[in-house]
């Protein structure tokens, strides 16, 4: 039975394109509904445009619904109707953190003699203070470390901007390659955090539609389909709204299509069934990072007419697979494999604590044309594997890469408590 959330509380904010509500029957959220109003250049130019609430709407759920799959903490909890969302209730930090692959538009003016369409290796990353009065002023991270302002019982100190600032990286990272898989290039993006009602944890809030980046399909800046053709416009008319509704409805479209699984997987062979338990360790690593992972038994020694034919369907089935081989005693299974297949093979010996120091070495030293890397622990067999499959596949890597963001965060969070704890 799906909830009631008919019952609005009050109005939490309103702002130039949404209204947030509490929500009567559910403490801890909130309704997020968005307005049919463009703006730009903090409100000095405003429009109504029929639609855009439906076409921002839609284009935030299909970007939060990626983010949460990866494993990015957001407010954003599931849609309601064509123009609304239920999110967690956050207090919002009035620093806007913006992203940069490719310098163009503002950056430029602030930044003379840098060429249009320099590259940021590692993007570039900018803060800017919420004070429409003001224009929204660009701030360093010392300014906004002795902002030192409480947010939802939150100190918002070094460790906190520290992680906000990974954060921003990360996601914007995450997004940039799902939208190349669409042939599109993200070059900035602006995003803000808030702190999560009653548990003082920092997390993605506020929108992300075609209001917070640019966009260019195949790199050609000729071609963008963000709000900039609105700033651009010289006079706005009526047909050129409907050329940046049209732009917006191009987005919302294109942004369904960005697959949110995995479209390779990983195949373990094992010598022998003894060898199961460490197979499931391996598979269950894999099954946190959503990887498909599939179990068989062959051993290469006593039947590899078998361990041929099984490697023979997986190369048929055109799913690009990353093997892994779990052989204990004399590993035959991983070489055998590495020999015959242009696929990446991967040896996971599970080491006995009695011969270990000697069967290790049927992994590692192998003959010459082989090349089959081996890893002696699970999780370092299915990490391995992962990256291998993520070089190609953005869902796999923004799993990958918000694992290594979280146990970042984790370490400052840790070292943190030491330092209360004295």
């Amino acid at each position: 039975m799906s909830a009631d959330y008919s019952k609005l509380g009050a109005k939490v904010i309103e702002g130039k394109t949404k209204i947030v509500y509490d929500l009567v029957d559910h403490p801890g959220k909130v309704l997020i509904e968005s307005k049919d109003r463009i703006t730009a250049g903090n409100n000095a130019r405003a429009h109504d445009m029929e639609g855009k609430a439906k076409i921002s709407t839609s284009t935030a759920n299909s970007i939060f619904e990626f983010l949460n799959n990866a494993g990015i903490k957001t407010h954003w909890l599931h849609q309601l109707g064509e123009r609304t969302f239920i999110a967690h209730k956050c207090h919002m930090i009035p620093i806007e953190w913006v992203t940069r692959r490719i310098a163009t538009g503002s950056f430029l003016k602030r930044n003379p003699g840098v060429p249009e369409g320099y590259k940021f290796c590692p993007p570039k990353l900018e803060t800017f203070f919420k004070d429409d009065e003001n224009n929204d002023p660009q701030w360093s991270f010392e300014q906004c470390l002795a902002y030192g302002k409480s947010f939802g019982g939150l100190l918002i100190g070094r460790n906190e901007l520290q992680i906000m600032e990974k954060m921003t990286v990360a996601i914007f990272e995450m997004l940039e390659k799902a939208w190349a898989t669409l042939n599109c290039s993200l070059i900035d993006m602006k995003i803000e955090f808030g702190v999560k009602d009653g548990t003082n944890e920092i997390i993605l809030a506020d929108i992300i539609d075609s209001d917070s980046w640019r966009l260019w399909p195949a790199g050609d800046k000729r071609l963008m389909k963000d709000k900039q053709v609105y700033r651009n416009l010289q006079e706005v008319t009526a047909e050129a709204l409907d050329t940046v509704k049209r732009n917006f409805e191009w987005v919302a479209e294109r942004v369904t299509l960005l697959n949110t699984k995995p479209r390779g997987r990983v195949a373990i062979f094992m010598g022998s069934a003894s060898d199961t338990p460490h197979c499931e360790k391996i598979r269950s690593v894999c099954a946190s990072l959503g990887i498909p992972c599939e179990l068989r038994v062959s051993s290469a020694h006593k039947q590899t007419d078998q361990t041929m034919r099984l490697l023979g369907e997986y190369e048929g089935e055109g799913i690009p697979t990353v093997f892994i081989a779990v052989a204990g005693r004399s590993n035959g299974l991983g070489p055998v494999l590495s020999g015959n297949t242009a696929w990446p093979v991967i040896n996971c010996p599970p080491i006995s604590a009695d011969w270990g120091a000697q069967d290790v070495w049927s992994s590692l030293r192998l003959p010459s044309g082989l090349g089959c890397p081996t890893v002696t622990q699970p999780e370092a067999a299915a990490l391995a594997a992962a990256q291998i499959l993520g070089l190609n596949d953005h869902v796999v890597w923004s799993k990958l890469r918000v694992k290594q963001l979280n146990t970042w965060i984790s370490l400052v969070e840790a070292d943190r408590k030491v330092r209360d704890d004295k």
